[in-house]
């Protein structure tokens, strides 16, 4: 049902909001890095006093059950502020001895601050993706205009309202409802943005690169997966069927680095199959807001029909159905979890990513067969290795082409560890030393004594 309208924002109120931002810049990237720190800090124990309301937020928005807005998405995204906002003081260059120089110099590189930034963010994980770009960003003494997914503007508005709160010169941060095409097409076109930091599908960051690459604007794109998720025989079965689970079905597999593709070593393919079948069926599906849900609605209609059309043309190619089935009846854009078996790399559900509650199970014979077969992807986001074999899981780890890797674990993101993807998912990273540094631009200074 319709929750809310928010005004959708053109190219005219672009160009207000970069005119406003780069007026704001001025004062913003001078200011004493330890008051950049103070507000950031002030806005994080802000977003903590609210957290019940942001969570509600996110659960109304996106559909994702309460429990884990409460337990993930709120505070999570407090810490992420907190961690960026600790950069503040810390981003220093280097002194340098000059290898050539005939005469003494003092040599030394400075990082200063890109300028105005357009952070562009899904509709996965609103609040998180938001925090995450404008905490580093203004950590680093850029100045920022985020436009959120026009399916989910609600915590990213009541953010803005928190920022005020905290005191944020005006201009410092901006907030524009609207469509991609509309909104977010004028942001990244706008020759008074300086970098594009955006996070979505391989389709849209691929036309984002080409229109950045006219100019030269800077540019962070953190893209789709199609990530492998690999069980030895040697594994903690228990273990690794829960987290196979979850890694599919986290968040109703509307999750860029979701687990989708399961590779199961012959020896306990069927115990995998099996166990993972019957977790699926105990699956509580309904109202987000009831403690007892594990698993939400999608968040439209039209990824509804996107992720049952990929379980038809699944099934059209000759995959087997083990579990899941039609969608619920009532209200609501459910769709069941499933598992299907008989996949292989022609299909499409192998290949491309669904961004749902589909997981695909495939049997491998022995490390190098796995490793070439997660290795045949356009994407390069995440993967997942299951074994108690600590040498074959350092040497599985090494060998997969992808930005994190999960030994037996999975969903494990943390502030301190950069995140992004190689190939088609994506340039650069987020979290980190690296993913502040990515909205600085380093500049090198010599002086003859």
């Amino acid at each position: 049902e319709t929750i809310a309208t928010a005004a959708a924002a053109g190219a005219a109120d672009a160009d207000s909001a970069v005119a406003a931002a780069r007026t704001a810049f001025r004062r913003w990237s001078t200011q004493p890095s330890a008051q950049r720190a103070r507000l950031l800090f002030k806005l994080a124990d802000l977003l903590e006093r609210h957290a019940g309301e942001f969570a509600e937020l996110e659960t109304l928005d996106v559909g994702k059950p309460l429990m884990i807005t409460r337990l993930v998405d709120v505070p999570f995204t407090v810490e992420a502020i907190r961690y960026n906002a600790g950069w503040a003081t810390k981003l220093t260059g280097e002194t340098f001895d000059l290898a050539c120089a005939p005469t003494p110099f003092q040599a030394f590189s400075l990082r200063q601050p890109v300028g105005v930034v357009a952070g562009i963010v899904p509709w996965n994980f609103p609040l998180l993706q938001i925090a995450m770009k404008l905490s580093a960003a203004l950590a680093a003494g850029c100045v920022v205009v985020l436009k959120p997914s026009e399916l989910t503007p609600l915590s990213a508005l009541r953010l803005g309202e928190l920022a005020l709160e905290a005191g944020f010169p005006p201009g410092v941060l901006q907030i524009l409802t609207g469509l991609g095409s509309e909104a977010g097409a004028a942001l990244v076109r706008h020759p008074g943005v300086d970098k594009i930091s955006f996070t979505g599908s391989t389709a849209v960051g691929r036309e984002i690169v080409r229109h950045c690459a006219e100019d030269f604007k800077r540019v962070t794109v953190e893209l789709g997966g199609k990530s492998p998720n690999i069980i030895f025989a040697d594994a903690e079965l228990e273990q690794a069927i829960a987290g196979a689970a979850a890694a599919a079905f986290f968040n109703a597999g509307q999750v860029c680095y979701a687990g989708s593709r399961l590779y199961v070593q012959e020896a306990v393919y069927d115990t995998v199959v099996s166990g993972l079948g019957e977790a699926i069926e105990n699956y509580v599906i309904g109202d987000p807001f009831d403690a007892e849900t594990q698993l939400g609605p999608l968040v439209s209609a039209q990824q509804r029909e996107r992720v049952e059309g990929y379980v038809e043309d699944g099934l059209r190619a000759g995959a087997e159905r083990v579990a899941g089935g039609p969608r619920p009846d009532g209200p609501g854009y459910f769709v069941r979890p499933t598992l299907l078996a008989r996949t292989d790399p022609s299909m499409r559900v192998i290949r491309e990513e669904i961004f749902g509650p589909v997981v695909c199970v495939v049997p491998f014979k022995n490390a190098a067969d796995v490793v070439g077969q997660a290795n045949a992807s356009r994407y390069g986001l995440a993967a997942g290795v299951w074994s108690r074999d600590v040498k074959n899981a350092h040497r599985v780890a090494r060998a997969l082409n992808a930005g994190t890797v999960w030994v037996n674990c999975y969903h494990v993101v943390d502030p301190h560890m950069p995140f992004g993807g190689w190939r088609e998912s994506g340039w650069g990273r987020e979290f980190g030393r690296a993913g502040v540094e990515s909205f600085t631009e380093l500049k090198s200074v010599a002086l003859k004594l």
